[in-house]
């Protein structure tokens, strides 16, 4: 059975930090492209960054690039992503999220994911 459990939100001032974790079953990691989203309240969900299966090369959205990276722990398989100089925009419920087959697009929609983890919540303040 695939799950995804995340951890590590909490709350922080602009300008801290936070890494959070994700942590799978049923499934190897690096086979699969891994997303992280976010979503704040009455915004659609977004995504964050991404690591594509096989070589683990990254991706991120704008408004993340230099401050957020994601990594891949294959023994543990375990996905994280570590936030720096973050923002009170920054706050959301971030998910993880696994694609269901090797490859992804280079910016894979929500709608590509197949597998979810139950969030994390984030908040930063001014």
């Amino acid at each position: 059975q695939v799950q995804l459990v995340e951890s590590g939100g909490g709350s922080v001032h602009a300008g801290g930090s936070l890494i959070l974790s994700c942590a799978a079953s049923g499934f190897t990691y690096s086979r699969r492209c891994i997303g992280w989203f976010r979503q704040a309240p009455g915004k659609e969900r977004e995504g964050v960054a991404i690591i594509y299966s096989g070589s683990g090369s990254t991706n991120y959205a704008d408004s993340v690039k230099g401050r957020f990276t994601i990594s891949r722990d294959n023994p543990k398989n375990t996905v994280y992503l570590q936030m720096n100089s973050l923002k009170p925009e920054d706050t959301a419920m971030y998910y993880c999220a696994a694609t269901g087959q090797f490859g992804c697009s280079l910016w894979p929609a929500p709608r590509d994911f197949v597998y979810w983890g139950q969030g994390t919540q984030v908040t930063v303040s001014s």
